[in-house]
């Protein structure tokens, strides 16, 4: 297997090139969790991944819960379905409380303040109540928590660790947070094995082929247990070899009469590209220079791989759309972008 078929791959099993569910949540389950952190470009990562997906219909869902953004994993903010919130953040919490642990002392937060914290919280957000970060802000200096300098995050997403709280409906261009009680269903726990065999299923599955230092790095896990979860799942899947590595991937291979969009336009933080550790398969070789900041910037995507950059500016009235590529276009390249442009603005209005 080569590089270009590498990236090829994840792209139909990532869902990019072929679009089979409907529904932001069907998708988010497929993939167990998407990278969060820009959350516009977060909805987009969704949205290309959906039949006919939609901006206000992804914003919808995470109105109504349907999804939740919340940290978990490296940890970074990332949307997972809400049956599966609680055995993700029991598996994957506890390691991010040990990497932590110096930056909260640094900060002098233990956990007799993160309990004071987590209470205040949820009595603010009883009753099915919803609010900003900002009145979160004055629910904790009211109850005599300092949240200067960095300590407000902290305690809020140590509060989201704690399963306490989680994303709640935005107010008009604010987020809010909900009780996490509110919209994750109560389910029992998972046994270790049982929760390292399902995230790594959904991951090999959604993002293969790919090795298994890529799942620990994804997953945030460490490499004994990334290597517990994919061990327990071998037999489901398709080990193939390529760089002088071992990959991992679902029975489901593209075929090869699938007729394919030859570009995309991809957000940051696009699990195409930040779901890996090497991303070299995904980059056209003569681009890697040019490319090395390919989790953190929006990219073009022809013919498998990552050939330029791209930005948009929205308007009342139109959306542009402005390319970077790396290297000449060609007059096809050309025209399957504008495809792909005309389908993110297809999304955004």
């Amino acid at each position: 297997m080569t590089n270009p078929d590498i990236a090829k791959q994840r792209l139909y099993s990532q869902h990019i090139s072929r679009q089979v569910f409907t529904q932001a949540a069907e998708l988010v389950t497929w993939m167990g969790a998407v990278q969060a952190q820009d959350y516009g470009g977060a909805k987009w990562a969704i949205g290309l991944r959906l039949q006919n997906g939609r901006d206000e219909t992804i914003e919808k869902a995470v109105a109504d819960g349907s999804i939740i953004r919340l940290h978990v994993l490296r940890p970074t903010w990332h949307f997972v379905s809400p049956p599966d919130a609680r055995w993700m953040l029991d598996l994957t919490a506890p390691r991010i409380y040990t990497a932590s642990a110096s930056q909260n002392r640094s900060l002098q937060l233990d956990s007799a303040v993160f309990k004071r914290s987590n209470d205040a919280l949820a009595n603010a957000l009883g009753n099915g109540g919803q609010l900003t970060r900002a009145e979160l802000k004055a629910v904790l200096e009211k109850a005599g928590i300092t949240t200067s300098e960095q300590r407000f995050i902290h305690l809020l997403m140590r509060a989201e660790l704690d399963k306490v709280i989680c994303s709640g409906a935005r107010q008009g261009k604010q987020f809010t947070y909900a009780l996490f009680d509110d919209r994750v269903p109560i389910s029992a726990p998972l046994a270790k094995d049982e929760a390292l065999a399902q995230l790594a299923k959904r991951y090999f599955m959604s993002r293969g082929p790919a090795t298994l230092r890529d799942f620990s790095w994804w997953s945030g896990l460490a490499a004994a247990d990334a290597m517990r979860g994919l061990d327990i799942i071998k037999s489901e899947l398709i080990s193939v070899a390529a760089n002088g590595r071992e990959y991992w991937m679902g029975p489901d291979v593209q075929p090869s009469d699938l007729k394919m969009p030859v570009a995309h336009l991809l957000p940051a933080f696009d699990e195409f590209a930040v779901a890996y550790t090497d991303r070299t398969a995904i980059v056209k070789p003569a681009y890697l220079t040019q490319a090395r900041y390919v989790i953190f910037d929006p990219v073009i995507v022809i013919n498998n791989q990552v050939t330029g950059n791209w930005k948009r500016s929205i308007s009342k009235s139109k959306i542009d759309i402005t390319l970077t590529p790396f290297g000449k276009l060609t007059k096809s390249d050309i025209k399957s972008v504008d495809a792909a442009g005309k389908r993110y603005r297809k999304f955004i209005r």
